[in-house]
């Protein structure tokens, strides 16, 4: 990946597309132009190979896209599949369960870290032509034509302007009419060990305070457990086995004892949607919508972000890239699968965050009626694989 030269960043340099921020979105975004032709810049705050354990649920519609960009073969050792998704509700009645047999896939999803697939795309844009300066810190994003974006590297102030700029560094730069709904939860994340075997079985189970997801992970469980901010302070904060010992009493025995547990984090919850704020500026990823991770679509969403904003700037003419025209064309067609992600998440959290009877009676006829429905499960597989235009 060659860098951006002394003499040129010094000054105002000029590209055809910004990329802010060299995460997995944008990176596969960098990706999906590597061939385009243009002169793609790509911005990153973070030194190389700052790496992220935290577990992705990619889904097999993901697996997809990524096998496009040439990194699946990076990622495969290590993924984990799923197979299996047993959704369940604690102290009530109705489960579902989801076979990628029964929908037609080899495969429901897989769980890799965020670290590995971060740094697999890393590695694959590293062999293309886009320019990349690691360290820069963006200051600030101007809309128009061209579009300027600010930044500091190496204690110097420095600016490029481009006939694009997509954020996707997760931040609210270059962003209006944010809209922002604090959850009040927290996500616990960690590695635990169970007696059983995961057989490539993935739970998700509503409790009182939110979904408790046990994702298979190699030979353990990636777990996401949603709590209270205090509760998940008191979860990171306990020793292991008083842990263990809450995780079983949370989620039941279906996999046997838990015997240990590593890598506890939490991290506070918040819906987010964002709009760009002139023209030759689009957002993508967690820079234009951050969902709640029940049920795993939030990378799925942002990954395809990318690969759509990729596939209409190839096939653009670079003289309209940008234009307000162009802007609204591509918020248009991503329209309908971010407001369904988002509505679809929100809901489940509204639903399932509480322990109000009716509800728990409603949620445990809705979970059995579509039990019994095998092509409304299989409509809700694809949706969640694909998008809405599974």
């Amino acid at each position: 990946m060659p860098e951006l030269a002394d003499n040129e960043s010094a000054g105002n340099v000029a590209a055809d597309i910004v990329i802010v921020g060299g995460g997995p979105v944008g990176s596969a975004l960098a990706l999906a132009l590597r061939d385009c032709g243009l002169r793609i810049v790509l911005l990153e705050a973070r030194a190389a190979g700052n790496g992220d354990a935290r577990p992705l649920a990619l889904s097999y519609g993901s697996r997809l896209i990524l096998e496009r960009l040439g990194v699946w073969p990076a990622l495969a050792a290590t993924a984990t599949p799923i197979r299996n998704i047993h959704v369940s509700q604690r102290g009530g009645f109705g489960r579902v369960a989801l076979a990628a047999a029964e929908a037609g896939f080899p495969e429901l999803g897989y769980v890799v870290d965020h670290g590995r697939v971060a740094q697999a795309l890393t590695q694959a844009v590293a062999a293309t032509s886009v320019q990349c300066q690691t360290g820069a810190r963006v200051m600030a994003t101007h809309g128009g034509d061209p579009a300027r974006v600010e930044y500091e590297w190496a204690d110097e102030r420095r600016e490029l302007t481009a006939s694009l700029v997509a954020i996707a560094d997760g931040g609210t730069s270059g962003a209006e009419n944010t809209k922002t709904i604090d959850y009040q939860q927290c996500a616990v994340t960690a590695r635990v060990v169970s007696e059983r075997p995961h057989n490539n079985i993935a739970y998700e189970r509503f409790t009182t305070h939110g979904p408790l997801a046990l994702l298979p992970d190699g030979d353990a469980w990636a777990l996401v457990w949603t709590t209270t901010p205090d509760h998940a302070q008191q979860l990171c904060a306990m020793v292991p086995e008083n842990f263990l010992m809450e995780l079983r009493a949370a989620f039941g025995g279906r996999t046997g004892g838990f015997t240990a547990v590593t890598g506890r984090a939490a991290y506070p919850l918040r819906r987010r949607r964002a709009q760009p704020s002139a023209d030759h500026i689009v957002l993508i990823g967690n820079a234009a919508q951050t969902l709640h991770p029940v049920a795993g679509q939030g990378f799925n969403l942002g990954l395809r972000d990318a690969w759509e904003l990729g596939e209409q700037i190839v096939a653009s003419n670079p003289d309209t890239l940008g234009s307000r025209a162009w802007l609204d064309a591509y918020q248009k067609h991503r329209r309908v699968d971010r407001s369904a992600g988002l509505g679809f998440t929100h809901a489940l959290v509204e639903l399932f965050s509480n322990d109000l009877l009716p509800l728990r009676l409603a949620r445990g006829t809705g979970l059995a009626l579509l039990g019994c429905m095998p092509p409304l499960k299989n409509f809700l597989v694809r949706r969640m694989t694909f998008g809405v235009r599974g």
